[in-house]
């Protein structure tokens, strides 16, 4: 099973935070750093000192990292043109040498879009087809050719489909809990497909949905990596794992429950019934970014048994 670092930067932290904690990941053995995309803090944080940009935060580490991946979870995709996000993720990948990866989602905080002016659409599922077959098609297109799109809404006339990215295909995330839609729309785009925050049970009802719809499309369901995002706060001792609930606000008994908390040899255990249901790959939902020994403990004591 991977493992990979997830960082919600939107509840404060600085580019050199992230940076910090991308070079752990990297240092660590991790698989890859992830951030979400977001311009408005959640909750209680005070989002102090503001937000940073998911793909400019992602050209920055492209140059500071050589190993790890780099991506989303998720771009939103009420926040940037199609055409545009295919030219800024095709030059990040072209950044890093081609270690790029695009999680892709709707976009869904209606919040955020006021507080900075941003277009909050009605129908943004149809919005997202269309973005996923633009962004897919120009990457697509074979240098020389043009690409066209005459959707509802999205048009786009001879594009010459450049630049184009460092590898042959950037992997395209689609995730989500949504029963009919969000499983077909995997079956066609997706390399991944990623269940955020959710039971054991629940990820397995929606990855055999998922599979079902590889299948009815003419892909083999196991075509696609199967993937959780689950909050993180491991400890090596029960007043250890407490200090770390506590400073992001969390009850532990309420972390066991829905995420990936309490000693190394728990987390180990949940992880295992997560690969038993056709998980390969977790996005450790890190929300201290500045304890770097909880990535150090993960790294040694849990990841080391993976």
């Amino acid at each position: 099973m991977d493992l990979r670092i997830f960082t919600e930067p939107q509840q404060g932290a600085t580019y050199d935070t992230l940076l910090a904690v991308a070079k752990a990941t990297e240092d660590l053995g991790f698989d890859a750093f992830f951030r979400s995309d977001h311009y408005l803090r959640m909750g209680t944080s005070d989002g102090l000192p503001g937000p940073t940009d998911a793909w400019i935060t992602l050209a920055g580490l492209a140059r500071e990292t050589k190993r790890i991946r780099l991506g989303t979870l998720m771009t939103a995709g009420t926040f940037r043109l199609p055409g545009v996000l295919a030219i800024q993720v095709a030059q990040v990948d072209q950044m890093s040498g081609g270690r790029v990866e695009l999680g892709l989602g709707t976009g869904w905080f209606e919040e955020e879009h006021k507080a900075y002016g941003i277009p909050f659409p009605k129908e943004k599922f149809a919005r997202l087809e269309e973005q996923l077959a633009i962004v897919t098609g120009l990457w697509a297109t074979e240098p020389g050719s043009t690409f066209s799109h005459d959707g509802t809404h999205y048009q786009l006339t001879d594009s010459p489909a450049l630049p184009k990215p460092a590898q042959g295909k950037v992997p395209v995330l689609i995730g989500g809990h949504g029963p009919t839609r969000t499983p077909r729309l995997a079956a066609r785009y997706a390399d991944e497909f990623n269940m955020p925050f959710a039971s054991i049970e629940d990820s397995e009802r929606q990855f055999g949905r998922v599979r079902a719809a590889a299948e009815q499309a003419g892909r083999a369901g196991d075509d696609l990596v199967y993937s959780n995002a689950l909050v993180a706060c491991v400890g090596k001792d029960d007043e250890e794992v407490k200090r770390r609930a506590e400073t992001i606000g969390r009850d532990v008994e309420e972390l066991k429950a829905n995420g990936l908390a309490g000693s190394p040899a728990e987390v180990v255990d949940k992880l295992g019934r997560y690969a038993a249901i056709g998980s390969g790959r977790v996005y450790l939902q890190i929300l201290d970014l500045d304890d770097l020994d909880h990535l150090e403990l993960i790294s040694s004591q849990v990841q080391s048994q993976l």
